[in-house]
């Protein structure tokens, strides 16, 4: 098994939004903001390359939606999804799998494209999709609060690819690759624990978007049902501070994995380290 972060490009969120109550003197310390008060955010996928399988978890926004779509999300950086998987030497057509954690808008846009002939498409025609089916009966019918996040047509198309595939319980998808369900952020979210080599790599989606996020208390206005956040986190923190697990950061521009620490006041972050790092330890 090879590792690979790919990196999908970045995007300016609020950082009221992104630290819920936490007030900016405290989280300021922790994660940067401009004048405006926006925290640049990334979008990083993780590319799990196995003998017979090349797993793609989550696909940033993609391209297809018009700058109208964007015009509030501030999109920057150099990374972007297919260039990102090419730079690793990988095509389109390698990938066989896409794990979506869940379908807001910044995790699934990628996964389809337009066509020369401005059709919607998949843009891994080789990959089975999945998602929970949890996720997907709340993404197409989304509720007035999270409406904006599920763009439709990142959504609705996935089931005229042929390919789409619901997950519907806990469990190992595939060999090394273990599934958990989270119900705070948004119902139906995976958050995939990777064994890579008798090491466990937790793929943290946005239960814990940053490592500022790891503080019990940093909880983001993103998530609907917070204090089910906080109960679902402080369990994965305890598990993965007890079994030496690594945190993977999908949204963390200045961090992509770190360490935990436990004392007797709580799990906290000990040292952030890159995946390469993680993978040669």
């Amino acid at each position: 098994m090879k590792l690979h972060s790919i990196d999908c490009g970045n995007m300016m969120v609020d950082g009221g939004a992104l630290f819920g109550v936490i007030p900016k003197t405290m989280w300021i310390k922790k994660y940067n903001c401009d004048e405006n008060n926006l925290c640049n955010i990334t979008m990083r996928s993780l590319l799990i390359e196995t003998d017979d399988r090349k797993i793609l978890i989550d696909s940033g926004t993609g391209t297809k939606q018009d700058d109208k779509f964007f015009k509030y999300h501030y999109l920057n950086g150099e990374g972007e999804l297919i260039k990102s998987l090419k730079e690793k030497g990988f095509s389109a057509e390698d990938i066989t799998d896409v794990v979506h954690t869940h379908l807001h808008f910044d995790h699934c846009g990628g996964t389809l494209t337009k066509n020369n002939k401005g059709e919607i498409v998949s843009a891994f025609p080789n990959a089975k999709l999945w998602v929970s089916k949890i996720q997907w009966e709340w993404a197409t019918k989304p509720n007035k609060r999270e409406a904006p996040a599920y763009p439709q047509e990142n959504i609705l198309p996935m089931a005229n690819t042929g390919n789409l595939h619901f997950i519907h319980e806990e469990g190992e998808l595939f060999p090394g690759f273990y599934m958990l369900l989270a119900n705070g952020h948004t119902r139906g979210q995976i958050i995939p624990v990777i064994n890579y080599h008798g090491k466990k790599l937790v793929y943290c989606a946005d239960l814990i978007p940053t490592m500022a996020n790891v503080t019990l208390s940093f909880i983001s206005a993103y998530d609907l049902f917070q204090l089910d956040v906080m109960y679902e986190k402080e369990e994965l923190l305890n598990a993965a501070a007890e079994n030496d697990m690594i945190l993977f950061f999908e949204h963390d521009i200045q961090t992509e994995c770190c360490s935990l620490q436990k004392n007797e006041k709580g799990i906290f972050a000990k040292k952030a380290i890159s995946l390469d790092e993680f993978t040669k330890v």
